[in-house]
Parts: C-alpha cells; structure tokens; sequence
C-alpha cells in the first residue's frame, strides 16, 4: 500500500518571522489521521528570516535531525554545544532526559530546513548532540545513508553518517535526468518518502517538492525521472 500525501495537504503555519509547513499534527495543527507514521513523529518544512530564530526551549525523549536546505542555523544547547549547520550538514540531537537549546538564524538571508523528530527506541537516554558533513557527491545519484541505529544490525549501518538512538534508517539523494536509485524494503515495516525539492517519481507516482508518500507492507523503492530532485527516505518500525 502507497499513499500520496501532496504538499497542500500539510498544516501550515505563518508567524512572520517563520512559516512552517507540518506533515504531521504540530503545534496549532492537529489532525487525528496525521499524528506520525511508524516511529516518524514530525517533518516541518521551516523557511526562518534573517537575524531570528527559535529561542531556548526544551525536548525531552526524542531524537531531533535537522537537514538544512539552503543558508544556515546556529544551534546552542544546555550540553555547551554551538555550532552553525550548513547546506549539506546534517544535525542529530538525542533529547533524552531533557536539553534546552536554541536555533537562530545569523544570517542576512533566510534559512530553509527540515526539522526531522523521532520516537526513541528508549526513554530516559542520556542527552546527546552529533553534527556531520555530508559529501554532495556522495548523495548524486544515489542514496545515501545519513541515519543508522546505534545498535543496528545490517552491514552498510555501519556506514551511516550519523547514529540514532532510534529503529529508524534514513537517506539522502540528489537525482536528475535518468539518474536512477532501488532501494529493498521490508514489507513488514514501514517507509517513507519526502521530497525535499524539485521533482520525482517514486513508485510511479509523480512527486513535487513537498510532496510525501507514504508505504506500507511493499518490498521495493524506486526513484527515477528526477528534476532537480532532493529526497529523503525513511524506513521506520510499523
């Protein structure tokens, strides 16, 4: 089963200095029928001004990935982490037991983002913060394992660019032309598709930016006939 969510579909949210686009029930925005799928809790497409941002706050037990599409966020944490996080850099931060951080945007352009929560595979974990590059030419074409589980037992998580504290594997990719990607799935678990920008089809169904699809008990991925596409793939518990 494959369900396309189209971007339109999102809540959406406007604060000035901030507009939010939710996959799922956030904030002012609930919808029963969209409270999460698997162990994915959250996806907001976040487009923050010039010179603001997000203000200390707290997180307790959830894992929290930030994946920057464009300019840049500085994020300082109660853990005595600051750092900014750039196009092509890819933030994990293990809320655990409870941190307070802040993320504001420095710069004199704005920042578009994906903040990314998941469930934990444990309560109560000790908090902890991971940032990392991620090689353009390592997602070109191809998809590349960004997120791992820190206990996994498949050979390439190993490979992975950052380590979750969740049962959660997740890619990047860039795609264009007849550049091409399979991935297998479990059918017995769950995926999920969202497309950062651009175009693609995934599955044969036609995606544009913002778009989801949502898949449930299918053993294969395919994601051809990109333009100018940029994709994130979730495998996630069912």
């Amino acid at each position: 089963m494959q369900t396309l969510r189209t971007s339109a579909e999102r809540g959406h949210a406007r604060h000035g200095w901030l507009e939010s686009f939710h996959s799922f029930s956030f904030a002012d925005y609930h919808d029963p029928a969209r409270m999460g799928w698997g162990n994915l809790r959250v996806i907001n497409e976040d487009f923050v001004a010039a010179h603001k941002g997000f203000g200390t706050h707290g997180h307790r037990d959830m894992e929290i990935v930030t994946y920057v599409l464009s300019g840049e966020l500085t994020h300082r944490d109660s853990l005595g982490n600051g750092a900014a996080i750039r196009v092509g850099e890819v933030q994990r931060m293990s809320a655990g037991t409870g941190v307070q951080h802040s993320e504001v945007n420095h710069a004199d352009v704005p920042v578009h983002l994906l903040q990314i929560w998941l469930l934990p595979s444990r309560r109560g974990l000790p908090p902890s913060y991971d940032q990392r590059l991620v090689d353009a030419a390592d997602k070109r074409g191809r998809l590349r394992l960004i997120g791992a589980p820190v206990d996994g037992t498949q050979a390439a998580d190993a490979d992975a660019v950052l380590q979750l504290n969740a049962d959660v594997r997740l890619w990047a990719g860039c795609f264009d032309g007849a550049e091409r990607a399979e991935l297998a799935l479990d059918p017995a678990r769950k995926a999920y598709v969202q497309l950062a920008r651009g175009r693609l089809v995934a599955n044969g169904l036609a995606m544009k930016a913002g778009d989801a699809l949502a898949i449930d008990a299918e053993s294969r991925l395919t994601l051809e006939q990109g333009q100018d596409a940029e994709v994130l793939v979730f495998d996630l518990m069912a």
